[in-house]
């Protein structure tokens, strides 16, 4: 069930032309927000916002790669020219985890996520920052870090790497802005059922039943709908008293 609980509010969603990036802009356009549909897929991104409007909802799309320091301050510019302010912003665009152990890391490969998903949070942060700083009136940043940046998975080094970070620069910048108002929280999923999982259960020639119970205490996969709720709760005004921690959305999974 979805309430009107971000009427009035504007949002930023990075990585939103699929998985929980879809599912979080739908819900928070469900939830009443004028949402900013931001990724670096333009044909699936448009066709998420196009699809929000259909549905009733207001939507606009922007193309963003969130490691370019110009492109991330085009999408916060083009937020505030269409919607007229930001109140929330999620940033959730990542790569897919790197896949062999340690000592035989792809250096390339470590560059690109790293710039994606550690830096490109930092980046979104940064500008996110710069403009709810301006407006004076506080907001809301939710950064999706994961299970990984709380335990080690094998054969993840760049990825574990860049989601600890993610956490840390979370706590950061809430330390620094706390006192304006501004919360900013993270959320840790844990398994969930996205065409990332999907393609990684593939290549390691994992069933879903074989696989779930290793990563939740529930015997399945999440769906990225509840990973979208836990962003809702926190992009509310039922969260303003929660700033600097995470949401652990992984059915127990870092709880053993």
């Amino acid at each position: 069930m979805t309430f009107p609980v971000l009427e009035g509010k504007v949002a930023i969603v990075t990585g939103a032309a699929m998985g929980m990036g879809e599912a979080t802009a739908r819900l928070f356009a469900e939830a009443k927000a004028k949402v900013v549909i931001a990724d670096f897929n333009e044909e699936k991104g448009r066709a998420v916002a196009e699809s929000i409007i259909a549905d009733g909802g207001e939507a606009a799309f922007v193309k963003v790669d969130v490691s370019n320091s110009e492109q991330v301050q085009a999408m916060v510019k083009f937020t505030v020219d269409t919607y007229g302010k930001l109140d929330v912003a999620v940033n959730n665009a990542a790569l897919t985890p790197d896949d062999k152990p340690a000592a035989e890391f792809d250096e390339a490969y470590w560059d690109r996520l790293m710039a994606v998903d550690l830096k490109g949070a930092a980046l979104c942060m940064k500008y996110e920052l710069q403009q709810l700083v301006k407006q004076g009136n506080g907001g809301s940043i939710i950064n999706i870090s994961s299970v990984s940046g709380y335990r080690p998975q094998p054969n993840n080094i760049a990825y574990v790497a860049a989601k600890h970070g993610v956490v840390g620069m979370t706590k950061v910048a809430a330390l620094e802005y706390g006192a304006q108002n501004i919360r900013v929280n993270s959320v840790a999923p844990g398994a969930i059922d996205t065409p990332m999982l999907r393609g990684a259960l593939e290549q390691f020639g994992f069933t879903e039943e074989e696989y779930a119970p290793q990563l939740s205490l529930l015997n399945r996969f999440g769906q990225p709908g509840e990973i979208a709720q836990a962003s809702l709760w926190l992009a509310s005004d039922a969260a303003s008293y929660i700033t600097g921690t995470t949401i652990h959305a992984d059915a127990g999974y870092t709880s053993r």
